[in-house]
Formats: structure tokens, sequence, C-alpha cells
């Protein structure tokens, strides 16, 4: 993007339009946990991440391919892209066993902890400053997990935080990715080649995961739980995230990312209408520490014709 037109961009207020596509991809999103759960019956959860994987492979490709982008130029980022993709896989090992064993409300709260460790991250790895408003974030994130954690609540037990202590490690392998993503060559690759590494050295790693752990589907999957998988695969890995790097472009990183603190508020809210998962006052109370701490750590503190990183969210100094 030239120099004019991305301040341009970053000064560019939120159409209505932009409004309600933002709120569609929070909401999409929140929603992927409950998708997976509701699958797990037919499809067991090894065998779903990589049918997930399989399956959107293609259509990273289809639109790269539309989008002009070139796959197997030789750029430098192979090395980053292979480590960045081994990180993927065991992320998503950790995500799709930890929803075998945990609520989709609970790995919606947990695994949004990701922004957590990124912005810790790129304090600790890339150098970036944080401001007190983000350590205060930050602060609250942690508050809410070890609420939800460390504190008895009686429909939680050793099996349910064993799920979700994997969830919180797929979260922190995700922002490991994000952090590979942005200190290495990876970051001058198209969002379609990035993603395209993970996705592809994802199918290995799952396929191996799901051989290990012995899994087989007794029965032919029904059709909801084959559009579930179909959602996953197409919607949200192959669509909804070209749709939010076409959105960065076009608009404030800054804004948006400000919206992104309500995905683990739709998880829970579909968890509880879909799932009818039980909402205790302290997994309550946990859940909306996390929420709050990731608005946050997304908000800018800085002024405006400041360039915000959408994907570490954090501000650049």
């Amino acid at each position: 993007m030239p120099p004019n037109e991305m301040i341009r961009s970053v000064g560019r207020p939120l159409s209505p339009g932009a409004i309600a596509l933002m709120l569609m991809l929070c909401f999409s999103w929140g929603f992927n946990q409950v998708a997976v759960k509701l699958a797990l019956p037919d499809i067991p959860p090894m065998l779903q991440a990589l049918i997930r994987s399989a399956a959107a492979l293609p259509v990273l490709l289809i639109i790269g391919w539309l989008r002009g982008v070139k796959f197997f130029k030789n750029d430098g980022t192979l090395a980053a892209g292979l480590f960045a993709g081994l990180l993927f896989g065991i992320e998503f090992v950790l995500i799709y066993q930890g929803l075998r064993l945990t609520s989709a409300s609970r790995a919606a709260v947990f695994l949004y902890t990701a922004p957590f460790f990124v912005a810790l991250g790129s304090y600790q790895v890339l150098g970036e400053r944080l401001g007190v408003t983000q350590w205060a974030g930050l602060a609250l994130s942690f508050l809410g997990v070890a609420l939800a954690i460390g504190v008895p609540q009686a429909d939680v037990d050793a099996r349910m935080l064993l799920g979700d202590l994997m969830i919180v490690g797929g979260g922190a392998l995700w922002a490991a990715t994000t952090l590979v993503a942005k200190g290495t060559n990876l970051r001058f690759a198209a969002p379609e080649k990035a993603l395209g590494y993970q996705v592809a050295i994802s199918i290995p790693i799952l396929g191996l995961a799901a051989w290990w752990s012995g899994e087989a589907m007794v029965r032919v999957p029904g059709p909801l739980a084959l559009s579930l998988v179909m959602y996953q695969a197409i919607w949200v890995v192959g669509i909804t995230f070209t749709l939010w790097f076409a959105m960065v472009k076009a608009y404030s990183a800054s804004k948006l990312s400000a919206f992104t603190f309500i995905t683990p508020l739709f998880g829970v809210l579909a968890s509880y209408f879909i799932m009818h998962d039980a909402l205790t006052l302290v997994f309550g109370a946990a859940a909306l520490l996390v929420i709050a701490g990731l608005f946050l750590v997304n908000r800018p503190n800085q002024p405006a014709s400041a360039v915000t990183d959408p994907l570490l969210n954090v501000t650049k100094t």
C-alpha cells in the first residue's frame, strides 16, 4: 500500500457497512468453538481438524490465485513458514483435544487470551513498548484466567481443567505463530501465502495426531457435522481471514482491533443459547475480566496518526 493511502486508511472512520462486517466476523470466530463441539459426536477432534485444514487449503490457494499471489516464489519465507506451520499444527492439536474435555463457552474465553500472549511476547521478543493501559489489560486478562481456573466451581472437574489448560496452551501457540509471522521475513508475504504455510504444514501433523490417538469415524457423518466442518474450513479459515486482511488495508487498524474484544463474548453467548452451557457467577466474572483486559490491550495509547499493527494488537512506537 502506498504511504499516502496508508495514512488515509489509518484515519478513515468505519462506515456502517464496515461495522456490520466486523460484527459478523467476530460472531463467526466466536461461534467456531460451538461448531467444533457440535460436530464431535460424528467426527473425532483430530480428524475434524485434519478435514478442516485439508478443505481450507484449496480455498486459500484459489483466493490467492485470484489475487495474483505467487505461492511458490522463492522469497526467503520458507524456513519461517515451516516453523509457523509447525506451531499452527500443534496449536490445533491442543485446541481440538481441549474442546473434547471442556465446554465451548470456557474455550471461547481461554482461546482468546492469545492477544495477552502476543502483547507480552512482543515486549519480550520484538522489543515493542507497552503503555500503562496495555499493561493494565494484561493484568486483567491474567486475573480473569486465574479466577476461572483457580477458583473451585461445582460444575468444573479435573477433566475440564485439563481441557482449559490445553486451550490456553493453544492460545499461547497462536500468539507464538503471530510473533513468528511478524518477526521474520514472513511479514512480507501475502496473507494467503503466510496462512497457506500454516494450513499446509498442519495437515501431516494433524494426520499423525489422529493416527496416534487411534481415531476413527464409526459412522458416516451426518449433514449437520459435515456442514459445520465446512463452515470452519471454507468460511472461517478461507473467507473471514481474507476479509479481515482486506478490512485492515481499507480502514484504521486500531479502530478495527477494538472490535475484536467482543469475539469471546459472542462465543460465550452462542455456547449458552446453543450448547446450553452453564454460566456460573465466578466464570461470568472471569469472562468479563478477560474481555475487559483484551479491550485495554487493543486500545491504542498514542495519537491516531500513528500506525497500529493489527496482528500484534499492540501499538508500534
